[in-house]
């Protein structure tokens, strides 16, 4: 798995005994978007400079567009978004991510329930940006990427043309924070090598059910993750690592 970018999430000591997770979520999206809508150069700089890491992962591994030290791969990028769609949807982020302040808190509150539960985790860097419809989340490390163009509404125009009517029902901004979760703890707790298919969707059972644990909402709901539910009921002293080590 792959990314993040720069505004971090660090752990800030108070005068109390508790340790707080404060994030503010970096917004490489808004250095994208300046460039891709305007050809601004300095925005390039930007992006190569401040984001080099979020810069290449972004043109190489999620855009396939070229390699970024290319002496035309901006133009190649700057090209690729010249795409009707595209050019729609960049302004769709624009007005429904102006603001983050509400998914800034519940993950602030998540992660902040994940480092009670298990204190030795380390907590990610969370950045936005903006792809091609592809990918939602990537982790590469303690860097947690969210592609904005993946959760735009159930009802936007391009998803109800190519995804199903389950998948978009999770396709909205909400979903961020549980995604974020559940792609991050799936990179730390990875699915054991050989797990057949109920093994692969017990494992995700209990992923699942430590989303809906940290985000105390009930947000994923299917057998496998009533299992882990009633495990847990019937083992009350158990860590959430030791569970999601199982």
């Amino acid at each position: 798995m792959l990314i993040c970018v720069s505004c971090q999430w660090q752990l800030k000591t108070s005068g109390s005994d508790e340790d707080e997770v404060c994030s503010r979520i970096q917004r490489f999206d808004r250095i994208e978007m300046l460039y891709l809508t305007t050809g601004d150069y300095s925005a390039l700089q930007q992006m190569n400079t401040y984001f080099p890491t979020e810069t290449r992962m972004l043109i190489e591994d999620m855009l396939h567009i070229g390699q970024v030290d290319d002496p035309a791969i901006n133009t190649k990028f700057l090209f690729f978004f010249q795409d009707s769609v595209l050019q729609q949807m960049l302004n769709d982020v624009q007005q429904q991510f102006a603001s983050m302040e509400d998914v800034e808190e519940q993950l602030s509150l998540a992660f902040s329930r994940l480092k009670e539960d298990i204190p030795n985790i380390p907590i990610p860097s969370v950045y936005t940006q903006i792809g091609s419809f592809d990918q939602s989340i990537i982790v590469a490390g303690r860097l947690l990427g969210v592609s904005l163009d993946k959760y735009l509404g159930a009802d936007y125009p391009f998803y109800c043309d190519n995804y199903s009517e389950q998948e978009r029902r999770l396709m909205h901004r909400d979903m961020i924070a549980p995604d974020c979760l559940s792609f991050y703890l799936l990179s730390i707790y990875p699915i054991p090598k050989g797990s057949g298919q109920t093994g692969r969707d017990q494992h995700m059972g209990r992923i699942m059910w430590a989303v809906n644990h940290l985000m105390k909402q009930q947000i994923f709901n299917n057998h496998f993750v009533d299992e882990a539910s009633d495990y847990m009921r019937r083992h009350p002293n158990t860590s959430l690592q030791d569970f999601l080590a199982r």
